[in-house]
């Protein structure tokens, strides 16, 4: 058996998520089978980020074993011409056994974009969430401060489980604004389910002034979830990177990357 690591991008548009769901057409389930079409066997991919329906990546890492001949530089050639195209591997990598893309990984680093202006956008409707109003960036900024740290989020996030523990370490939280658009980036060692969206919502009202950014406290510390805004629209949300072990890749790269593929 060899082990591979691949990085994918994938338009989530007309996806019910990435994991794999019985009579669901998901982005784990084209891509297990792509790799059965091309290796002829048959294997489950681990993916680093279990994206919800409708959400986009750029760099979407999974990781995968089979036994097969393949050249690993040849490998993202012979799958994407077996995957549909709102699904593209960018790049694969032979690893170790002991690399997994969800338990190896350092941290996660999501982007959201939001289009603020009177008018949506019929091109860019697939890609942001869209608001008509006009957002205070000073105070989504003050309101972004209170969530750097390792913190409880309980109050962000939208699913739960008895055993799971809340705590999550988000090391950067930037948001930006260029004519009508605004780039909100995070970063953490990993987030709950639904907690991106929730944090964008929340920041969302902030920058309305339906909320003030004194809050955002408050609602940490309530650990309820009906204190946080609302969960932004999901065609608004991209996975940009994984991080493992030590690299650090700057937020304006991060940016940019996402500003070039909008504009392809």
């Amino acid at each position: 058996m060899r082990h591979f690591k691949a990085i994918v991008e994938y338009d989530g548009t007309d996806f019910a998520g990435f994991q794999w769901q019985h009579g669901a057409r998901t982005v784990q389930g084209v891509l297990e089978e792509a790799i059965g079409l091309r290796t002829g066997q048959t294997t489950r991919i681990a993916g680093a980020g279990r994206t919800d329906a409708g959400v986009h990546a750029l760099g979407q890492v999974v990781s995968f074993s089979v036994a097969t001949r393949i050249p690993a530089e040849r490998m993202a050639l012979a799958l994407n011409s077996a995957l549909p195209r709102d699904v593209t591997v960018r790049h694969v990598e032979e690893v170790d056994a002991g690399f997994h893309a969800r338990f190896s990984a350092s941290s996660r680093i999501y982007a959201y974009l939001i289009l603020s202006r009177r008018t949506p956008s019929a091109l860019l409707r697939r890609y942001c969430a869209f608001t008509p109003f006009a957002l205070d960036l000073q105070a989504m900024r003050q309101a972004a401060h209170y969530l750097i740290g390792e913190q409880d989020f309980a109050a962000f996030a939208n699913e739960l489980t008895d055993e799971q523990t809340t705590w999550r370490d988000v090391s950067r939280l930037q948001i930006r604004g260029r004519h009508h658009l605004i780039l909100m980036r995070i970063e953490a060692n990993a987030f709950l389910r639904g907690m991106v969206r929730t944090i964008a919502g929340t920041l969302i009202e902030v920058g309305t002034g339906k909320r003030c950014p004194e809050e955002i406290p408050e609602i940490l510390q309530s650990r309820d979830r009906r204190r946080a805004g609302p969960s932004a629209p999901p065609q608004g949300l991209f996975l940009l990177r994984v991080r493992y072990g030590a690299r650090r890749i700057g937020a304006r790269h991060h940016s940019e990357e996402l500003s070039r593929w909008l504009q392809r």
